[in-house]
């Protein structure tokens, strides 16, 4: 591995950044979307496609840009994703159809594809030790900062100067971004530079066609050549001398331990992230601007989680029993917030969303920096952005099949599959108390997964020997001579 450039704390201020833009603009477009629908004559799933198809192509990329950053540089791919992504929210922003805004956000959902994959890459590869954990925490503290904001500040924004020049916004902050990479560290492993074409395409279109015929309620064509192709990538990739995913990685059970635990945050978080602005201004009556400050029950807590793991874990608290103790509440959150009905204000939301917002804050930032510390500097690249795959599939996933399911329920209830997605979409109210019982059936089952997922995670980290108490054992993926690791970062 080498590394040159800036000091670590450029690096890390870029990357923290890259971090805070893409999930404030992702959390935020949430908001937007009865402003978007209103102005672009669309509702269902179509409109919804705007935040789905934005984390399809993140999901299906993640992987690859990871792989490419180990190969090429992690700084490069950083900013060619910071690139492609303030263009594509540019586009978004002046789009006359909504054919075009979802085309524009795929490319967004590309860019940002590069920019967290390459980013977690360039942390995990410029610290080590507490420095680590700590930055990793900044991470998960300043995306927790873009996800609390997300929803209010773009709220203030669309009820102020509408959904368009809100992206505009967006498009200038990516600006400071792309000028902010010229001053942070360059990273890459010190393998001759060679691309596994054939698993890079053969992943990035399998998952994309599963998650693409999932989001279409399990579409056979697309599934079926997803699945197939999917097959292909596991074939081609233990062929491979440069792999982008070497399944080694994975025989870890820690490291896949704390994978599992990425994939059931992710799952027990979004149904209430995505879809409960929605209900709120569509049941409720509730404005953009009061449903954003709402939200902040939910994210603001976001913002606490990260730095609280990141003390503990430096003071001798179990990572595992941060993960354990984070899903158990957001299989608590979700069984509150079943307490949803119409009439309901801030006050009968305030403890649902506070325990579900505190129980993914506590994670965010802890699984990418305990799981780094089961794999080789030369694989972190292809690490972040597996982790990241999981993450950004399990978002695409649980929005699809939470929308999905909600739209089936509401529409065996009213009979009428037209008006029920009018009410799914937030036009038509809930008359019938439809979308209300929906609502209550997915958040029970919400919390079951969380608690199932509980008993898996603690099985999968309970094999092996435990992890050094800083993140200094590593695993059988790969043994570090100790010069390769690069200094840790001093405060």
């Amino acid at each position: 591995m080498t590394t040159s450039g800036a000091a670590p704390r450029a690096t890390l201020a870029i990357v923290l950044l890259g971090f805070l833009t893409l999930p404030m603009l992702m959390s935020g477009t949430t908001v937007a979307l009865p402003g978007i629908g209103a102005d672009l004559g669309a509702t269902g799933a179509g409109l919804q496609w705007v935040v789905t198809g934005y984390f399809l192509a993140a999901s299906s990329c993640m992987l690859v840009a990871g792989s490419l950053g180990d190969l090429f540089g992690r700084r490069r791919v950083f900013r060619i994703g910071a690139v492609l992504y303030t263009g594509a929210t540019a586009v978004g922003a002046f789009a006359g159809d909504l054919a075009v805004l979802n085309t524009a956000r795929m490319g967004a959902g590309v860019g940002a594809a590069g920019v967290m994959a390459a980013g977690g890459a360039m942390l995990a590869s410029t610290f080590t030790g507490p420095a680590r954990t700590r930055a990793f925490a900044m991470m998960g503290t300043v995306a927790g900062v873009g996800i609390a904001l997300g929803p209010s500040l773009s709220g203030w924004l669309i009820s102020a100067l509408g959904w368009r020049l809100t992206f505009a916004c967006f498009a200038g902050i990516g600006l400071v971004m792309i000028a902010g990479t010229f001053f942070a560290a360059e990273s890459k492993s010190g393998v001759r530079p060679r691309v596994d074409w054939a698993g890079a395409l053969t992943f990035i279109a399998g998952l994309g066609l599963v998650m693409f015929a999932i989001t279409r309620g399990g579409a056979l064509v697309p599934l079926v050549a997803g699945l197939a192709l999917l097959a292909a990538f596991v074939v081609v990739e233990r062929r491979s001398d440069h792999p982008v995913l070497d399944f080694a990685l994975l025989g870890d059970r820690r490291f896949l331990g704390w994978s599992v635990g990425a994939l059931a945050v992710v799952a027990g978080f979004a149904g209430a992230l995505i879809f409960l602005p929605t209900y709120l201004q569509g049941v409720t009556g509730w404005s953009a601007r009061d449903t954003g400050l709402t939200m902040l029950l939910l994210t603001a807590p976001v913002l606490v989680g990260p730095s609280v793991s990141g003390w503990l874990v430096n003071h001798g608290v179990p990572g595992r029993l941060l993960l354990t103790a984070s899903l158990g509440l957001l299989a608590a959150g979700n069984a509150l917030l079943t307490v949803l009905h119409p009439g309901i204000g801030p006050a009968g939301l305030a403890l649902p969303l506070l325990v579900l917002g505190f129980g993914s804050g506590l994670a965010i930032g802890l699984v990418d920096a305990q799981a780094m510390n089961f794999v080789e500097p030369a694989r972190t690249g292809m690490a972040a952005g597996f982790l990241n795959t999981i993450r950004g599939g399990s978002n695409t996933l649980a929005m699809a099949v939470f929308g999905a399911l909600l739209l089936a329920l509401v529409r065996a209830r009213l009979g009428d599959a037209a008006f029920a997605d009018r009410v799914v979409a937030g036009t038509a109210g809930d008359p019938a108390g439809a979308f209300t019982a929906a609502w209550r059936t997915l958040l029970w089952g919400a919390a079951a997964l969380c608690a199932f997922a509980t008993i898996v995670v603690n099985l999968l980290l309970g094999f092996g020997r435990a992890a050094g108490r800083n993140g200094a054992t590593r695993s059988a993926v790969g043994s570090v001579p100790a010069a390769s690791t690069p200094a840790p970062f001093r405060e």
